[in-house]
Formats: structure tokens, sequence, C-alpha cells
């Protein structure tokens, strides 16, 4: 019994640090880890410039062996101190924990693998945890709701907007031909699509009177392309603001949420007042 309880008690101190922003361990292991976070990143950088990967590769190496070992030990820590591993495991942060850590790896098994050490820069979303963004938990939920309400409203443009593209693609490579650069349908689609969207890389261009005429429609179509979707969600965002506000006003206060993490499933964003965790239904104490 004595054993099992100093077990629980170090994995207790364990998920303390590691998950607990809120507490002083915590808040100095996530500082530390960002560091090393952006220390992983640079280095993957400096390594794809031939000139000082070949002068200084030895050194580059030596630091990501030493970054991904921390990375490996961290992994393995948030693993074993929680109760349900695998509700970390196979969460959004586990799977990237995961991505970010066996790239070096896999280098010794799988040839040019070295790119995918850049998954490492998905671990700055932690960075919302250490400067306690996390009271905007609820501004990210309205905007996340504006974007579901608005998908099939979305759906339906973009719809709309890539048969104009196939219509005035066609009719540009009627119009140009081979001689500007309208090769086949699908290529004239593409500088369509291009010049409706306002990128514009020059690859293509029309000569001819009647194509420069209509490149001019689809360009001033192309504001239009840009203004309606950002309308259709500024809309629906306003309402989710509206009916939240309504909501925070009957209740006579708006709820917080803390960076506290469920021990058994490594959920966050609980309440202030809240015992146990919304997702399993374990003692927060």
């Amino acid at each position: 019994m004595k054993d099992k309880g100093s077990e629980v008690k170090w994995k207790n101190k364990i998920h303390e640090i590691i998950y607990e922003a809120d507490t002083p361990l915590g808040k100095w292991f996530d500082i530390v880890l960002i560091i090393l976070i952006i220390i992983s990143v640079i280095l993957v950088m400096l390594e794809s410039i031939k000139g000082i990967d070949a002068k200084y590769h030895g050194i580059l190496l030596t630091l990501e062996w030493i970054v991904t070992i921390f990375f490996t030990i961290e992994y393995i820590a948030r693993v074993i101190s929680i109760k349900k591993p695998f509700q970390y495991i196979f969460s959004f942060y586990g799977i990237i924990d995961l991505f970010s850590t066996i790239p070096l790896y896999l280098t010794y098994f799988l040839a040019g693998s070295q790119a995918l050490l850049a998954l490492r820069a998905f671990r700055l979303l932690r960075i919302f945890r250490i400067l306690k963004l996390v009271r905007f938990l609820g501004e990210a939920s309205q905007l996340k709701n504006a974007l579901k309400a608005s998908r099939a409203k979305i759906t339906v443009f973009l719809f709309a907007v890539t048969i104009v593209s196939i219509i005035l693609g066609t009719l540009m490579y009627l119009v140009e031909g081979e001689e500007a650069g309208f090769t086949s349908i699908p290529t004239s689609v593409y500088w369509t699509i291009v010049t409706l969207t306002t990128v514009g890389y020059g690859d293509i261009a029309p000569i001819t009177p009647q194509g420069q005429l209509i490149a001019m429609i689809i360009m001033l179509v192309g504001y239009g392309v840009i203004a309606v979707p950002t309308g259709i969600v500024t809309v629906e965002f306003g309402k989710q603001t509206k009916a939240n506000g309504a909501t925070s006003a009957q209740e006579g206060k708006y709820v917080h949420v803390n960076t506290q993490a469920c021990k058994t499933c490594a959920k966050e964003g609980h309440r202030d007042d809240a015992t146990h965790c919304y997702n399993c239904g374990s003692s927060l104490e």
C-alpha cells in the first residue's frame, strides 16, 4: 500500500508540473518547453541551409538529439501521469506531440523525413496556456460556431465560383488559344481562379482585346469573391456574440475557465467552480 501511495504521489506531482499551467513549476516547465520548441524549429531551419549544415552538421545534429530526447521524456511522462493515457495519446495535442518527437528517429529508417521536424512548430500552440489566453476560449468558440453556421452558405458560394471559373476558363481558352499560353481548358481554369482570387502570378496573360476585357471582368468579380464569405461569417459571428451576450446578461456573469487538467483524461478548460471533469466525470480535487 505504501508503494502504491508513493506511486500515486509522484504521478500527481508529474501531472501538476506538466499539465497545470497555473502552478509555479507548471509555468516554468511550459516556458522551458516553449524555448526548446523555438530552438528545435531554428535548428530545422538552419539545417535546411546547405552552407551552414555542411559546416556545423555535427553540432546541429547533437542539439537536435538533445531536444528530441527531452520531448521523448516529456511525451512518456504525459502518458504515465494520467489514469487514461489513451485519452491523451489520441487527443489533438497527443498526436502533435508524437509527430513532433518521432521524425528524428525515423531518419535512421526513412530518407527525407527530416522535413517532418518542422511539425514541432505546432507545439507553439501551448503559448496560449503560458500567457493565460484561455480567457479568450469563449471568443474562439463563437468564431468556431460562426464558421460552422456559415458552412452551408459558403459551400454553395464556392460551388458557384467553381462553375463560373470553369465557364470563364473555357471561354478564355476559346478566345486566346495556345499562342497566349492557354494551352488547355484546365490551364485556362487555373488562370481564371488565380485571377479571380486576385493572386495574379503573371505566368499567363491574355493578349487579345476580347481576352483582356474578360480578364477585367474577372478581376472586378474577384473583389466580390473576397467580400462575400467575409460578410457571411461576420453576420454569423455577430449573431453568436449577441446570443452569448444575452445569455451572460441572464446569468448575471460570464463563465470563466482555467487551465486545470483532469488527472484521468487530461482534458482542460474547466470552469473555476467545477469539482468534476466535464469529459469523464472524475474528481478535480
